[in-house]
């Protein structure tokens, strides 16, 4: 089973997943970590896994930010085993991996990237962590949005054709608090030529929580 790497290692591997392994990469920051980001990735049925371009970048600005970025695939997915349980299985993979990552670093931050943001975001409910991300969240998942007790940053493009953004920022504006809301103009769904620029919006934001 995966074994957490040392300062600036990589590695991938498997860890114990409620149905069956899951397969996890871990990278570390050259110095000490300050706690872990999971980050969960899109849509098992339409390509999503841990490679995804998104998901990428936020671990690297994780990993930039003094924290381990701790990716997962989830069942059925790459080398993890089970299958699509059209998200409630996808929460009990990513809980697993949370309490793995929190036994190896300590505090913890979530995020995710569309049908991930959505597994992060419940995830993060009655959890201690110190803070959320969730990047181009499909608020029609929700009849009601949860609102976890931490801070939470949702990031979203206006040019997005698959999560709406108009209806998340109305949806999200309403809650008590609301989250931090960063609207990237002509950004779409997957942020083609945008990475950068979402990059650095969340690096301020992992890098407050790495030191919380």
């Amino acid at each position: 089973m995966l074994e957490w790497p040392g300062r600036g290692g990589e590695d991938r591997g498997l860890v114990d997943g409620p149905a069956g392994a899951l397969e996890v990469d871990v990278s570390l920051p050259e110095d000490e970590p300050c706690g872990a980001a999971v980050i969960c990735h899109p849509h098992p049925q339409y390509g999503g896994s841990l490679d995804n371009k998104v998901v990428f970048t936020l671990a690297r600005a994780a990993r930039e930010s003094g924290l381990a970025a701790v990716r997962f695939n989830f069942r059925g997915v790459g080398k993890s085993e089970g299958v699509y349980d059209e998200g409630a299985g996808e929460l009990d993979d990513a809980r697993a991996v949370i309490e793995w990552a929190g036994a190896a670093a300590g505090g913890l931050v979530l995020a995710g990237f569309s049908f991930g943001a959505a597994i992060a975001l419940r995830a993060a409910v009655g959890r201690d962590v110190r803070g959320l991300a969730t990047v181009a969240l499909p608020v029609r998942y929700f009849d009601a949005l949860p609102r976890p007790d931490c801070p939470w940053l949702a990031v979203h493009g206006d040019a997005d054709d698959v999560a709406d953004c108009a209806e998340a920022v109305r949806r999200l504006g309403v809650l008590t608090p609301a989250p931090e809301i960063e609207v990237l103009a002509g950004a779409g769904h997957f942020f083609h030529g945008r990475l950068s620029d979402l990059r650095e919006t969340v690096a301020p934001r992992f890098r407050q929580w790495a030191g919380a």
